[in-house]
């Protein structure tokens, strides 16, 4: 199994749709490594993750708004497209196992850490949907 970590910010608010009976929430993160290039240049590489996250425990979904700081877990995919211009392009999704909330960012929006605090009290921001007791880490 492959397994693919991701941090970093919401692109847009999460989508939850039902697919098959089955509910799926999908948001996109931007994770933005900074560099110095072989000239010295401080520059910016920003990767977008397509996340889809299939779980019945839909509580987490109102709080992953845009500008959110999340932390992702799953499975990598890569696909490939043609994009409108006739090229091909390609896509990093991500099928989420576990997903948190991280308190960052969101805060121009009305967004702040009481809204996670809160979210704490009442959905746990980790979510497992795969695994058996098993496999507890204690």
């Amino acid at each position: 199994m492959i397994r693919l970590q991701v941090i970093g910010n919401l692109g847009k608010d999460c989508v939850t749709n039902t697919v098959n009976g089955k509910t799926v929430i999908n948001f996109s993160v931007a994770h933005t490594e900074k560099f110095r290039d072989a000239s010295g240049q401080q520059k910016d590489k920003t990767t977008w993750v397509e996340c889809a996250y299939w779980t019945d425990r839909t509580g987490v979904a109102p709080y992953l708004k845009k500008g959110t700081q999340v932390y992702a877990e799953g499975t990598p995919e890569l696909r490939t497209y043609t994009k409108n211009d006739g090229t091909s392009g390609t896509s990093l999704t991500l099928r989420v196992f576990s997903v948190q909330l991280l308190g960052g960012g969101n805060r121009g929006e009305g967004g702040t850490q009481s809204n996670t605090e809160e979210m704490a009290a009442h959905v746990n921001p980790v979510v497992e949907t795969s695994g058996t007791a098993d496999d507890l880490p204690f």
